[in-house]
């Protein structure tokens, strides 16, 4: 179909043949293809008077004429609030000619607003959405904690407390409660102070059922029933961690020293990387760089061995070029034979253990229920020598093993009243136990019958205490009668009879597949096990591993640096509570 107006560009033109034009005003001659892009632009550079004339306004032109009333500034304004928040920006962009610059182009009657403001709007932006995540906490009966403290570049100390519950629809919450800064010695009575001011503020007295943290001394001590009233549940991923660095320290940490003595020269070595990558493209290998393992990243290691193993016949091309590599440095670098080989062998060990780290560090499902499943089949299964091993590795199991063991108190008599397994029992794809022998299933089932029936007697004493504050509005005398009729034992609470059964049910039903999400098993199941069900939300929300606080590192790298320096502790606080929730 022909178009129905012909542009007004062609007053200006001749075509000249099939694919050039000719100005009218200048006779230059412009390239044609069907387009009169180049003919505006031609007229707007070379014949501004001509251009003016056009139909078609240019941007700035369009929006000057455009009114930017109260309402469209307004959303502007929360919008540059929300680009600040979501991509941690310093508030001080606001006053950047570059950004001034874009907003007059875009929108050239809308008046920036000074920091002050921007800071105001976010501060009250923080205030309610604290009130709203105050009013989510009150309806939740219970809560669980995660908690690391960090210093940024600034060398500022900073705590950060997260909270996790599970909702009425059975859905994982979280949310970062807060992250302050701590410039006091991090004793285990600092620590434990801040944790339960971090309680009280947010109305959760009573409501916290464990607190997930590292192995440090001074956490672990601050979380001791001494000074808190919730449980202490150590980091899965850390005590893992711990567990192969004991490992690692048998022999391997000589291999670690060689791989990252060769690893830090292809990073620093621009040469040395070039000429890396031309000997992948002729090897026909991955164009991969090299990892440089660190000792506060988990699994770091296992990467690292991975990706040289991986290029190892290009990194040996490399070093065996003495354009690129001097016969001295080659020396220094070269990987012997054995460590080579110890690598190939220790690397699926290391690829297991990090598939147990990764599994664990999930945020949005269940993970503290795996922690005992995944321990035993580590320390009964993957861990344990295989035929093929050679004494090295077997070594490292052996000690790796041993270690974990230890640290999991795996042989203790009180291991059923761990909160990592009673969420196992609760979780109904682990609640047989297959690692557990018959005696110790059944104290994990007395365990449950046990929690069970403490949790009636509280639930009847909370509904004599209520039966009790109405009695006293009613007449003492009619009271007394009562009494004396039918006697002082009528209203006691029963002991329920019920929950044995209900337990005995539930562990006889056959386990679900490891595939299900226990959370989708138990709101199907909610009405059949409601007092099980009860202790599953208090249970399972708790997050197996303290990275929740961790990922609050990266947000909070980026927000705590040195080009802002003066921001205060309560704005880094706002910033990353809005960030994160």
């Amino acid at each position: 179909m022909k178009r129905s107006k012909r542009s007004t560009v062609w007053d200006h033109f001749n075509r000249k043949g099939e694919d050039e034009v000719t100005c009218k005003i200048c006779c230059a001659v412009l390239k044609y293809s069907s387009s009169t892009s180049t003919m505006q632009y031609h007229l707007r550079s070379k014949h501004p008077q001509a251009s003016s004339d056009e139909g078609q306004q240019t941007l700035p032109a369009m929006l000057s004429g455009r009114r930017c009333d109260a309402r469209r500034s307004e959303e502007i304004t929360q919008r540059i609030c929300s680009m600040v928040v979501k991509d941690t920006l310093p508030i001080s962009v606001i006053c950047g000619e570059g950004f001034q610059e874009l907003l007059g182009y875009i929108e050239p009657n809308y008046e920036i607003p000074s920091r002050c403001t921007i800071t105001r709007r976010i501060e009250a932006r923080f205030e309610e959405r604290k009130k709203s995540l105050k009013s989510q906490l009150e309806s939740t009966k219970c809560v669980a904690l995660t908690t690391d403290c960090w210093t940024p570049l600034t060398t500022e100390s900073y705590i950060t407390i997260t909270c996790h519950y599970i909702d009425e629809d059975w859905q994982v919450n979280s949310a970062v409660l807060l992250t302050q800064s701590m410039p006091s010695r991090h004793t285990a009575e600092n620590l434990a102070a801040k944790l339960i001011d971090a309680v009280e503020t947010w109305g959760l007295n009573g409501k916290v059922s464990a607190c997930v943290h590292d192995n440090a001394r001074n956490i672990v001590a601050a979380n001791s029933p001494e000074r808190v009233n919730w449980k202490s549940v150590p980091c899965f991923a850390h005590t893992l961690q711990l567990a192969v660095n004991d490992g690692f320290n048998v022999f391997v940490h000589r291999v670690i020293v060689a791989v990252g003595r060769l690893v830090r020269h292809f990073n620093h070595s621009t040469p040395a990387c070039k000429a890396l990558e031309d000997k992948q493209s002729q090897m026909k290998l991955p164009k991969h760089q090299l990892i440089q393992s660190c000792k506060t990243r988990w699994n770091s290691v296992c990467d690292m061995f991975g990706r040289l193993l991986e290029q190892r016949w290009a990194v040996t091309a490399v070093l065996s070029d003495r354009t690129v590599t001097r016969l001295q440095d080659a020396r220094t670098l070269e990987i012997r034979d054995e460590h080579w080989q110890i690598m190939e062998e220790i690397a699926p060990v290391l690829e297991t253990l990090k598939c147990a780290t990764t599994i664990m560090s999930s945020e949005k499902n269940v993970s503290i229920s795996n922690i005992y499943p995944i321990t035993f089949s580590l320390l009964n299964t993957h861990l344990m020598r295989a035929e093929d091993d050679g004494h090295r590795v077997t070594e490292f199991k052996a000690k790796v093993r041993q270690s974990l063991s230890g640290r999991m108190q795996v042989d203790k008599d009180d291991l059923v009243a761990k909160p990592a397994l009673i969420a196992s029992v609760l979780d109904p794809r682990h609640k047989h136990l297959p690692f557990f022998a018959q005696t110790e299933k059944e104290a994990a089932k007395a365990k449950l019958i046990e929690m069970c029936a403490a949790m009636e007697m509280a639930n009847a004493e909370d509904e004599t205490a209520v039966s009790a504050t109405q009695a006293g509005d009613k007449d003492r005398s009619q009271s007394n009668a009562m009494i004396m009729l039918l006697g002082d034992d009528y209203s006691a609470p029963r002991q329920a009879t019920d929950y044995p059964e209900e337990v005995d049910i539930y562990m006889r039903d056959n386990p679900p597949s490891l595939d299900i999400n226990p959370l989708d098993w138990w709101k199907a199941n909610e009405r059949r096990f409601p007092k099980l069900a009860t202790l599953a939300r208090r249970y399972l929300c708790i997050p197996g591993t303290s990275v929740p606080s961790e990922r609050v590192f990266s947000a909070a790298g980026l927000t705590v640096n040195r080009l802002r320096s003066r921001l205060t502790p309560n704005h880094v606080d706002m910033l990353l509570f809005l960030n994160k929730n």
